[in-house]
């Protein structure tokens, strides 16, 4: 009896074993954004989404990948973008500059059955791609297009490989360059060729502003000349009009004095010689004035002018005038016109 109860407790034991080894193989739970390819008999047959699935045990099992830079025998395969981070690679310019370059490749599966059954390496296939397809691109430009066009490489490389991996079942969303190393050399050239034309947009920058200095005080110089002339003229209109107006205002003060000297002496000719007579009187008072003088001549005759004197007091003594208030020296136009 012993000896029975002994065998049954390892029967069930077994049986138990059986039963989990059982579920193990036939209860499969895929998280969330993976599947599960699902092979019977060695040939592919469904494809398990997320959540719980049940496989018939030893005829259908998982299908396991063996990509790089995954966990070997993994069998859930992520259908969510993903990244390569790509080592630095060795590239050679148009102008035969040896240069490192690391970039990233960003991906997603988007048919699983082909990204598995259509090529061996995934990852690896995907990694040579851009290697190769980095060496076409970059071959054909120069080194100073290869630094400044990044984009262009970017967008390049992105469509070789998008146009390759499309029948692996797998879009390529983004390439990023991120380092451009070249030779040392090279980089101490491109840093001396850096530091000459910064000095030379500085010395462009200097005289540009040179000159829009010196244009700005030219227009300045201008403006204040032409400012400066047309006050000169403005005073200069101001003094003639002055002048002018004083002009008018003797020249009428005159002609009313000579009008009432000859309407006092009545003739033409005695108002003419004493004009004549009053202006020479002038003349000798201002020439005796003068330091400078050393002679003095004497243009008319002492005779004659005396005689336009006598003359002068005979026609006022004759027009009935005050002849006693007549002064001794014949009076100026001015002071006649007072």
């Amino acid at each position: 009896m012993e000896l029975l109860g002994g065998v049954g407790l390892l029967f069930l034991l077994f049986f138990g074993i059986a039963l989990l080894v059982v579920a193990w193989k036939t209860i499969k739970i895929v998280p969330q954004s993976s599947v599960l390819l699902i092979e019977r008999l060695g040939r592919f047959h469904r494809v398990a989404a997320s959540g719980l699935n049940i496989i018939v045990p030893f005829f259908e099992s998982p299908r396991a990948v063996y990509w790089t830079n995954t966990r070997p025998g993994t069998t859930f395969i992520d259908s969510r973008e993903q990244f390569i981070d790509l080592p630095p690679q060795s590239v050679i310019s148009r102008d035969n500059v040896m240069m490192g370059v690391d970039s990233v490749v960003y991906y997603q599966i988007t048919d699983p059955v082909k990204a598995t059954y259509e090529v061996n390496d995934l990852v690896g296939s995907i990694v040579q791609l851009t290697f190769t397809g980095m060496r076409s691109v970059i071959g054909k430009l120069d080194l100073d297009h290869t630094l400044s066009s990044r984009d262009q490489i970017n967008n390049e490389l992105r469509l070789i490989l998008d146009e390759a991996t499309d029948k692996w079942g797998v879009k390529v969303t983004r390439v990023d360059i991120k380092n451009i190393t070249p030779p040392e050399d090279v980089r101490i050239t491109m840093e001396k060729q850096m530091t000459a034309e910064r000095n030379r947009r500085a010395l462009i920058l200097t005289a540009e502003g040179d000159k829009q200095a010196a244009i700005t005080r030219a227009e300045g110089e201008k403006q204040a000349a032409i400012t400066r002339s047309e006050g000169e003229r403005e005073s200069a209109i101001l003094q003639a009009d002055g002048a002018a107006q004083a002009r008018l205002k003797a020249a009428s003060a005159e002609a009313q004095a000579i009008a009432q000297i000859g309407q006092t002496i009545g003739s033409a000719d005695q108002t003419t010689q004493y004009l004549i007579t009053t202006r020479y009187i002038e003349s000798l008072r201002d020439m005796t004035r003068t330091q400078n003088s050393k002679v003095i001549f004497m243009p008319m005759e002492t005779s004659a002018m005396l005689s336009s004197i006598g003359a002068i007091k005979e026609v006022f003594s004759e027009t009935g005038e005050k002849a006693e208030e007549l002064p001794a020296t014949p009076r100026s136009p001015r002071e006649l016109s007072k």
